[in-house]
């Protein structure tokens, strides 16, 4: 198997811990997410190796020189089994986890590198499957405690809104496939179809969604609003926020910390047609920042 990598040179920069641990929670994700469906295709098997190539490199150095040769023996056969995944997860958990760990990645961060390569793992092979859908599901369920972080609101509001009728359509799969896409790192992907992926990005224009039942508190916390709300007007949602302690500004900042998006005649979805706020907060919460973004019958809840 071969491949003309143009930005190999890229991918021979690891020399510090958290680049590698950055790694190494990437093949987590991988091999979580091409596992999902229960079985692994010649395709996830090639996005495996894949991986391995693009950091041989590197067999010398420590983590990499045990986890390598342990993924060698392992796709020696072109088969994976249930024993050996489980085998090289506990190995690579083993250095994620280790006593340095909190010195480079926290908790969050790391899940969140997982997140990624989960996506990675699924569209290893260009298609979701059902199976995959509920299998991811089931993981943002049970990392509930990285709510507020970017792209895992995202994400989860989407998953909600392609259950909640218990049919997934071809058509959500596809809104899924566009949207994951933008947090895989093609460069690094033997199989993944970037063109295919782009043109669904350009069909659904799926730039981000809201919290879905998002954790709103008020107590010395800034809020901004945009959009329509045909429930109040904006100095009126100012004057409930400031009366709960909380605190309102017509603009988004790095102290906002709950943007609420108004729902009148909008699909809660679809940030396209709310503007520069929503954009500016999708940015600030790609660069870490906690920024919720509600949609305002979140808000209404939490207000009545």
């Amino acid at each position: 198997m071969s491949k003309d990598y143009k930005e190999l040179t890229d991918y021979r920069m690891f020399t510090s811990k958290a680049e590698i641990h950055k790694a190494i929670n990437a093949l987590i994700g991988i091999i979580k997410g091409v596992e999902f469906d229960g079985e692994v295709s010649d395709d996830e098997l090639t996005e495996i190796t894949n991986w391995c190539s693009l950091h041989r490199h590197l067999k010398s150095k420590s983590p990499f020189k045990e986890i390598i040769p342990s993924l060698d023996d392992a796709l020696e056969d072109n088969h994976l089994t249930q024993e050996e995944i489980e085998d090289i997860l506990w190995l690579c958990n083993k250095v994620v986890n280790g006593d340095d760990f909190e010195d480079f990645y926290n908790l969050v961060t790391s899940s969140i590198q997982q997140l990624e390569g989960i996506l990675h793992g699924m569209l290893a092979d260009n298609e979701l499957s059902e199976k995959e859908i509920l299998q991811l599901s089931d993981w943002m369920g049970e990392n509930e405690m990285l709510k507020g972080t970017y792209p895992f609101d995202e994400i989860d509001s989407l998953l909600v809104d392609v259950l909640k009728d218990g049919v997934i359509s071809d058509d959500e799969k596809h809104k899924l496939t566009a949207f994951s896409g933008n947090f895989i790192d093609t460069r690094i992907s033997y199989n993944i179809n970037e063109p295919e992926i782009k043109a669904l990005q350009e069909k659904y224009s799926i730039n981000g969604i809201c919290a879905a039942n998002p954790e709103i508190s008020f107590a010395d916390k800034t809020f901004c609003f945009t959009g329509t709300s045909n429930k109040a007007t904006r100095n009126e949602i100012a004057k409930i926020i400031e009366g709960k302690g909380g605190l309102f500004n017509n603009n988004v900042t790095k102290k906002t910390q709950f943007l609420i998006v108004g729902g009148d005649g909008n699909p809660c979805w679809a940030f396209a047609c709310y503007g520069r706020k929503v954009e500016k907060a999708i940015k600030l919460r790609k660069e870490g920042q906690q920024v919720v973004i509600v949609h305002e019958s979140d808000f209404w809840d939490e207000t009545y």
